[in-house]
């Protein structure tokens, strides 16, 4: 099924379709600069396509009036509950995710920095990366994102980046990520951005799931 169809099932909004593109765009822009060893490009693609479907229950329900969106959220709650990383890994699975794409889906959170540094996965690496430079409404670098992810948690008691020794690790670890990506790539990070990842985008509108 394409890609957008998947979306439109789901009812999710276009910033949050937005996200998901962006983020693939992201890793196919590195993959097409990889100069590493061989990557699996069809699931890193594939996983960050379909990352955050569940983050519809984090949508507050007045950000939108459509009576067919709020009706979608209603749906998300009754049948998956709100846990958005469990809702995220149900979606996958329903979509056709390969055990394969649900470990990378399940180990790409920022949570598991340190984890993902030390992994031998680079499919595990970009897809953790790509998520990690993209705001919510554009490509930016990555201090400001894991900045914005600190600020954004501080007050939230289960959150890995509540605790400001713990977050402080889990930034240290994804500069480390992206020095181990970049140091295959022919690319800088500034090379990463809204412009360079454009083209990319219109492409996976038409990618087949």
């Amino acid at each position: 099924m394409n890609i957008l169809d998947i979306y439109s099932k789901y009812h999710l909004p276009e910033h949050l379709q937005m996200h998901m593109l962006r983020v693939a765009a992201c890793a196919y822009l590195i993959i097409d600069h990889w100069n590493g060893e061989p990557l699996d490009k069809t699931s890193i693609i594939r996983v960050s396509l379909l990352h955050d479907m569940g983050n519809m229950v984090k949508i507050p329900e007045d950000f939108s009036k459509d009576e067919e969106f709020l009706k979608m959220r209603k749906k998300y709650f009754e049948k998956y509950g709100t846990d958005d990383h469990a809702i995220n890994l149900e979606i996958g699975k329903q979509e056709g995710l390969t055990e394969k794409e649900m470990e990378l889906l399940d180990g790409k959170r920022s949570r598991k920095n340190e984890q993902t540094f030390q992994s031998n996965s680079y499919e595990r690496k970009i897809c953790a990366y790509c998520d990690q430079r993209v705001a919510p409404y554009g490509v930016d670098s990555l201090k400001q994102r894991l900045e914005d992810a600190k600020q954004r948690c501080k007050n939230r008691p289960l959150s890995a980046w509540s605790n400001e020794e713990n977050a402080k690790r889990l930034m240290e670890f994804g500069f480390g990520i992206e020095k181990q990506i970049m140091q295959y790539c022919s690319l800088v990070p500034e090379d990463i951005n809204d412009y360079s990842v454009k083209g990319y985008i219109e492409q996976l509108r038409n990618y087949e799931i």
